[in-house]
């Protein structure tokens, strides 16, 4: 049975940093793309970042890039989402989702491409 789980949400202030981590069992972070999303109430949920696992083509949303970085550690079979410079517009429930074939073209923005999802990790910036 495939298990995603995020960890390393939290409250911070304006500026701040968080990272977040994804977590496979039962699935190898290998060959494939893991993405990160957040959804904040009253809004769709919308694509943070992507990676493709194996190669390291990173992929970012325009509201997040150059403050937003996603990494992987293949021997721990993690994913990270470090998050700098956080504003209260980051405030958001993230969500690690897993196995899509690719995330070229913009699929790793695509929900419906994502074989597994995670249950989401709080994060609540305050000013």
């Amino acid at each position: 049975q495939v298990q995603v789980v995020e960890s390393g949400g939290g409250s911070v202030q304006v500026g701040g940093s968080l990272r977040l981590s994804c977590v496979a069992s039962g699935y190898i972070f290998s060959d494939n793309c893991v993405g990160w999303f957040r959804q904040a109430p009253g809004k769709e949920r919308e694509g943070v970042a992507g990676i493709y696992t194996g190669g390291g083509s990173t992929y970012y949303g325009d509201s997040v890039r150059g403050r937003f970085t996603i990494s992987e550690d293949n021997a721990k079979n993690t994913v990270y989402l470090q998050m700098n410079n956080l504003t209260p517009e980051d405030s958001a429930m993230y969500y690690c989702a897993a196995g899509a074939e690719s995330c070229t073209g913009g699929y790793w923005e695509v929900e419906s491409e994502y074989n597994y999802w995670g249950q989401g990790t709080q994060v609540t910036v305050s000013s």
